[in-house]
């Protein structure tokens, strides 16, 4: 079955550009659209959909809500959003509320591609480096200390999985995780699923967030 993917932007071109990449291959399928976060909502009422890839600058409803209101219900598409350089704190929120991910809006049709494919199967949309420069950059936005419960909720890992999820938020792949900790990939993976478990998150890209809002790992990268 080939990836239902929807397309939420105020600007027509954009959509019809997106479409037209995305109708050229075999496993992909647009089977939506919406001009903003209301008509997105409505849409999903009656359509199956697995990825969405989602403005944050629209009327009615930005992408920022939409996006919490999305995720916030059980079994929901994937989210990935789409901002430019100068609306980097939009992208932050965004995955805060939930998110898998980002894209800049001028991203080559290839690589747009490889990122709803990593969405859909669950895996790291961003390249981790991409995301620690946005955390990086939106710390000091964080609450300081982060909040208790959360802290209650890291001490249900083991040291190594501890030692991992800092690895993760510090912007490294399963691979340089493994080299570093001399592990396999496939416990890396193991790991990391188990800290999504515990910690009740949807993918990396939240883990990131949590290390960081928890001070786990503070602006710079260092835990």
């Amino acid at each position: 079955m080939p990836i239902r993917v929807m397309l939420v932007d105020d600007q027509v071109l954009l959509r019809t550009g997106f479409r037209m990449v995305l109708a050229a291959q075999p496993d992909m399928e647009v089977v939506a659209e919406a001009g903003d976060g209301v008509e997105a909502l409505q849409e999903l009422r009656s359509t199956a959909v697995d990825v969405v890839l989602m403005d944050v600058r629209m009327p009615k409803l930005d992408g920022v809500e939409t996006t919490r209101r999305i995720c916030s219900e059980p079994d929901s598409p994937k989210v990935l959003i789409l901002t430019t350089f100068d609306l980097d704190e939009y992208a932050f929120s965004g995955l805060k509320a939930g998110a898998s991910g980002f894209m800049l809006k001028d991203v080559p049709p290839g690589e747009l591609l490889t990122a709803i494919r990593s969405v859909h199967s669950g895996d790291a949309v961003v390249a981790p480096s991409t995301t620690r420069r946005l955390l990086d950059r939106f710390a000091p936005m964080l609450p300081s200390g982060g909040k208790e419960p959360q802290h209650k909720e890291l001490e249900r890992l083991t040291d190594r999985e501890r030692e991992v999820m800092i690895l993760v938020a510090q912007g490294l792949s399963n691979g340089e995780i493994a080299a570093r900790l001399v592990l396999s990939e496939a416990t890396v993976k193991t790991h990391v699923g188990r800290i999504l478990t515990k910690l009740g998150l949807r993918d990396r890209v939240q883990v990131v967030v949590l290390a960081y809002e928890t001070g786990l790992v503070r602006a710079g990268g260092q835990g």
